[in-house]
């Protein structure tokens, strides 16, 4: 079920000069395909949590207190914290937000953001990682030297509306998102004067990408990494393509037969699978019902996954299906791919927001699987409502992707979309305008695509553009 996958939570980074700003990856989830919520990123966390009392930024002094009393000054907003990063403040901060934007006098619950600031007359970062809320800088904020406001998406972890509101989920949409976006940027703005540049990666990049759709007059350019964007949810062909040409063709046919083995030989395995969720506490009840479901789904993930983290180096790992026993494919199966989806990671607590805008929006890969003709039980499964709760299931509907599709194609400006050759979920992507947006595809590159990565001149240009974009030498 091509749901954006968390297999191989990278993303990507930048290379300036001697210096290489690259992605710090978190470890890989079990949880399988949803995009990745990283960002660019380089690993960079708060020092010793301790607290912020002034500094110099740039050529001018800014305190602490000058900045906290107007993000004070904000309606809505809440200083949570400050704390020293790198000798600048980084504030943690709330901002009241409509359920509903449509409806802004309704309720309202509180999301979760962080201001990283150096100095209001620098350039500014919107980092979205399109689930909960990141502590890495970007590769970008490095690469300009910008502050970073980064922000948790609506739904996820604590930026939930509370009681009924928060089960409503009518109003987890791109366009609610967008507008919570636009507030806080807007808000912000009165202090961050310089330019604002959106960044995300995956997950987080289709994010940046929809607010600069619907509000082109806030950002002054976006960078997004290995977006995907499922434009027509009817039309797989893309994908399709993909698997039938990604890396060697020996190493397609060695993964399919692994993938077809593993069904194969279900009853073999199944207790294996059932053995291991057991042992991990994973149950299956809410969502896919039983383990059988599920393993069949995990198994409908693997040769996915190994693309999206892994590259064509890893090909000569992938046993022979025909002589290697049934320990030897479980356990590499295991190390490679196999995801497992079960109720404490799909809950409405968890991954399940996610789960519930591809059943709704976002749209996912619906793969033929033609080399699994025959020993497949479940032939409707790989789909997100799958593994949903039933009260979070949905219908899909594909009018707002698409507009934001045409739109970007047509009329986005300042847009960059970078994406990697052996990037599953780069195999449906984003095309800009020509009205001074680009697209870089880093060869070879798997869900990790960076700029750093960037064959020259491509990587000399791409900076090049975002340092213009950014008003900085």
């Amino acid at each position: 079920m091509r749901n954006k996958g968390i297999s191989a939570l990278v993303c990507a980074g930048l290379t300036a000069g001697a210096a290489v700003l690259a992605t710090t990856a978190p470890a890989a989830a079990q949880t399988g395909p949803r995009p990745s919520d990283a960002a660019e990123t380089h690993s960079s966390a708060v020092t010793g949590n301790q607290p912020y009392t002034s500094a110099v930024t740039g050529n001018r002094p800014s305190t602490s207190a000058d900045i906290r009393e107007q993000l004070e000054n904000i309606p809505g907003m809440t200083v949570v914290s400050v704390t020293d990063k790198e000798g600048h403040p980084l504030y943690s901060l709330t901002y009241r937000q409509p359920v509903d934007h449509r409806r802004p006098h309704g309720g309202t619950f509180t999301q979760r953001l962080s201001l990283w600031h150096k100095a209001t007359d620098k350039p500014t970062v919107l980092y979205t990682g399109g689930y909960t809320l990141a502590q890495n800088t970007t590769a970008l904020t490095k690469l300009i030297d910008a502050n970073q406001v980064s922000l948790e998406h609506r739904y996820f972890e604590q930026s939930r509306p509370s009681g009924a509101d928060g089960r409503d989920w009518t109003k987890l949409t791109v366009q609610q998102e967008a507008a919570d976006e636009h507030r806080i940027t807007r808000a912000l703005r009165t202090i961050e004067k310089g330019k604002w540049l959106g960044t995300g990666g995956s997950k987080g990049g289709m994010t940046a990408t929809y607010h600069e759709r619907f509000y082109p007059d806030d950002l002054d350019a976006v960078v997004a990494f290995v977006a995907p964007n499922d434009a027509n949810n009817r039309d797989d062909s893309g994908y399709e393509r993909f698997f039938r040409t990604v890396g060697t063709k020996e190493c397609r046919t060695a993964l399919n037969a692994v993938q077809r083995e593993m069904l194969v030989r279900r009853d073999a395995l199944l207790p294996k699978f059932e053995a291991d969720a057991k042992a991990n506490g994973q149950t299956f009840h809410e969502t896919l019902g039983t383990t059988d479901r599920a393993y069949e789904f995990a198994v409908l993930d693997q040769v996915w996954n190994f693309w999206q983290s892994g590259t064509v180096a890893d090909c000569p790992t992938v046993p022979d299906a025909k002589t290697v026993g049934d320990d030897e494919l479980y356990d590499w199966s295991k190390k490679h791919g196999l995801s497992v989806y079960h109720d404490a990671e799909l809950g409405e607590h968890t991954t399940g927001p996610y789960y519930r805008q591809a059943a709704t929006q976002l749209g996912w890969a619906d793969l033929k699987f033609k080399h699994l003709k025959g020993v497949r039980h479940y032939p409707d499964i790989y789909q997100p409502n799958s593994v949903l709760p039933p009260a979070m299931r949905g219908s899909y509907n594909n009018s707002i992707i698409a507009d934001v599709d045409r739109w970007v194609k047509t009329r986005g400006q300042r847009m960059m979309f970078i994406y990697g050759e052996n990037d599953p979920w780069s195999a449906e992507r984003f095309r800009p305008s020509h009205r001074d947006s680009y697209l870089y595809e880093v060869p070879g590159a798997n869900h990790g695509a960076t700029i750093a990565k960037l064959p020259e001149p491509q990587q000399s240009r791409a900076i090049a553009t975002i340092k213009r974009w950014a008003g900085v030498k």
